[in-house]
């Protein structure tokens, strides 16, 4: 799942519980910062700009990307000229132009919809999902009930799903009520000043008399928070935290809200390939054209953004609804990937639970076999995910979930911010010294967003496509290398970092190297990389 984007710093007023991605950093990014250059811009970029400079005069050829994500918006003004599309399908068709399976498959596929073309919007958490399904078996037992040492396993499980999920619940109704309760005294404050909230100033705040305590809470806020953007996206924020919250309650966590019949597949059936409809936008493409857009929005076209990589062509795969995503459509969406012709896949979900891991397990492995790249969001709980797994995972396991191998084209990314201190390391971004590869820019990241809108958002989903770009680039601009060795080009080019970053470790703040918390030490390096590659292409010569 991907969390709500909101980015609203309301935890000093001492009423909310949500930080969503805040990230303290005292300033605004620079534009385009994730593509700039430290020596050069003072920035934390990956120098794409600079590596093009090494490639004046090379040839390239397109690469897939695949975004296995929540929908892109495929008519976007910076992306309908990157876009994978199916010359042989037309949506609208009934025929299977290239009898791959899928009908009017034109631009990818939607494996959370169904033939008459509704789609799933929103889902259940994993935990709930899994509740649901162990309840009955699991709830009545005491600790003098007999189990085998399978069943003693699940009923551990389910205990530590219980209490997270009441954590959960507790802090969704409390975010709920609150937030309504603050939007409830805004949209107050708006009437009393009769203007629309795009046009609502500073002054207009300032010179506004609050009727009662809660509206002069509410007023407090507006004003802090109108302070750092303006007032129009300080109500946004507002509208899309009550909806996250709502969300949450009524959807998330509701372990009686059952979004599968929407689809109409046999959910126990893992084998199942063939369901879903060819819409790849859905009900909410926010997410997947905003990670859609970091890797190849096209370049100097004099609109929009520049994503990083120059000729690559987005393959747009929905599985991710407004809550997690399930293992059956991952996998699918993974091997839909492969079976047309992506060579680099960006991941940008995950989730705290696992229903079917074979399965992923299986389709990952597949992946492996036809020399493709996968890029994986390491999650934003700020968690050491050697310690809390965070779902898909490059290792493979058994039955009893131990480890039996792991994914040798696969790439997890933790998130950076711009500024050389201690803060680099986005507070947000999840870490590891085996689970996480490499860090790359995550913080205040503005790209494309549906109707052609752009947006800044923050999270590991936006660094992992920073990554899905550039192993894009060294795809095609060396064509020649396989996968394994663009992950080891990628991994071997990073910058690395002298100073200490601050992560969160067993309820307090500690500071620690980057070489402490990943496998390679550092940031991915785009100009690094090009010289890399360079030399591995020389020495194989």
């Amino acid at each position: 799942m991907f969390k709500s984007k909101v980015a609203i710093a309301l935890l000093a007023i001492s009423i909310l519980p949500f930080s969503g991605f805040s990230q303290s950093t005292g300033d605004k990014a620079p534009a385009n910062w994730y593509n700039l250059d430290y020596k050069t811009d003072k920035v934390m970029g990956i120098s794409t700009e600079k590596a093009y400079d090494l490639l004046k005069g090379k040839k390239s050829t397109p690469v897939i990307v695949a975004v296995i994500d929540g929908g892109v918006d495929v008519n976007h003004e910076d992306l309908k000229d990157v876009l994978w599309i199916n010359e042989k399908e037309n949506t609208k068709s009934s025929k299977d132009g290239n009898n791959n399976g899928y009908i009017g498959d034109k631009y990818g596929w939607n494996f959370i919809g169904n033939a008459n073309g509704e789609n799933v919007n929103y889902d259940n958490l994993e935990v709930t999902r899994q509740i649901a399904l162990f309840e009955p078996k699991y709830q009545s037992v005491l600790p003098s009930t007999k189990l085998s040492a399978k069943e003693r396993r699940e009923f551990v499980a389910y205990q530590k799903m219980v209490a997270d999920y009441a954590t959960k619940m507790e802090e969704a109704q409390f975010g709920e009520l609150n937030y309504l309760k603050l939007k409830e005294n805004v949209d107050k404050i708006i009437k009393a000043i009769a203007k629309e909230p795009k046009d609502i100033t500073k002054k207009d705040l300032d010179d506004y008399q609050a009727n009662s305590d809660s509206e002069k809470l509410a007023l407090r806020v507006a004003k802090k928070e109108a302070d750092k953007t303006s007032f129009n996206d300080f109500y946004k924020d507002i509208i899309e935290a009550t909806e996250y919250f709502t969300a949450q309650t009524k959807y998330h966590l509701n372990k009686d809200y059952d979004s599968r019949v929407i689809v109409g597949d046999d959910y126990n059936d893992a084998s199942e390939r063939y369901y879903g409809n060819p819409d790849v936008k859905g009900p909410d493409a926010s997410h997947g054209t905003h990670v859609a857009g970091i890797i190849a929005a096209k370049r100097n076209n004099g609109i929009g953004i520049n994503g990083v990589a120059d000729n690559a062509k987005i393959m747009s795969i929905r599985v991710v609804p407004n809550g997690d995503e399930r293992d059956k459509d991952v996998a699918n969406g993974i091997r839909y990937a492969v079976d047309n012709g992506a060579k680099v896949i960006n991941m940008s979900f995950g989730k705290g639970y696992v229903y079917n891991k074979a399965t992923v397990d299986e389709a990952v492995k597949y992946a492996m076999e036809n020399d493709v790249l996968l890029i994986h969001a390491a999650g934003n709980d700020g968690n050491d995910i050697d310690i809390t797994p965070n779902f898909p995972t490059k290792y493979f396991t058994d039955e009893d979930d131990a480890i039996t191998g792991e994914a040798p084209n696969w790439i997890t990314v933790g998130a950076t911010s711009w500024k050389l201190d201690d803060g680099l390391l986005a507070d947000f971004s999840n870490y590891g010294y085996k689970s996480v590869d490499v860090f790359a820019p995550g913080v205040e990241i503005y790209s494309t967003m549906p109707e052609n809108e752009y947006k800044v958002q923050q999270g590991t989903s936006m660094a992992a496509p920073v990554v899905a770009g550039l192993a894009a680039i060294l795809r095609s601009y060396y064509p020649e290398l396989t996968a394994k060795e663009v992950k080891d080009i990628i991994l071997n080019s990073v910058t690395k970092v002298d100073k200490k970053v601050k992560i969160k470790k067993e309820g307090s703040t500690k500071k620690v190297y980057l070489d402490e918390i990943s496998v390679s030490g550092g940031i991915v390096n785009a100009y690094n990389a090009i010289v890399e590659a360079n030399k591995y292409i020389a020495n194989k010569k």
